[in-house]
């Protein structure tokens, strides 16, 4: 009963310091390209020249069968253009956004996935694109 006591009283904190606060948005493009990840164990993305603990393959599907694959893998598209979209996932418990950036080059579309907030996110984005590409997969 204790442990419970503590555990309420530290959410509550944190509730209180706004850690659960996640307002925000995607980066956005930089250089016509998908934000670079960084150096925060939190993100995952298809561009060029990502680090190698932070890379994953691009999604070899069209665009507009991507952003299918978002909304029926859970997601929720924000803003969308030709070639360019962004949407977010919620965790079902703590309500945590992840924003899902993706855009279109010729066949391929680079993908980018991070957390809003904390450090680590437990290889969370890299299962959501892997989900995706799942989808997309079985789709065709």
């Amino acid at each position: 009963m204790k442990l419970l006591y503590i555990v309420v009283a530290i959410m509550a904190l944190f509730v209180g310091l706004g850690i659960f606060s996640q307002k925000g948005e995607a980066p956005g493009l930089q250089n016509k390209r998908l934000k670079d990840p960084g150096s925060k164990p939190n993100a995952v993305s298809s561009e060029e020249g990502v680090q190698p603990e932070r890379a994953v393959a691009p999604l070899n599907a069209k665009f507009e069968d991507v952003a299918n694959a978002i909304e029926a893998t859970g997601g929720t598209i924000t803003s969308r253009t030709d070639d360019y979209l962004t949407a977010t996932y919620m965790s079902r418990i703590f309500k945590f956004v992840d924003d899902v950036e993706v855009r279109s080059e010729g066949a391929l579309c680079h993908i980018r996935s991070a957390s809003r907030v904390g450090y680590s996110d437990r290889g969370v984005n890299r299962k959501r694109v892997e989900m995706i590409r799942a989808h997309l997969q079985s789709a065709s």
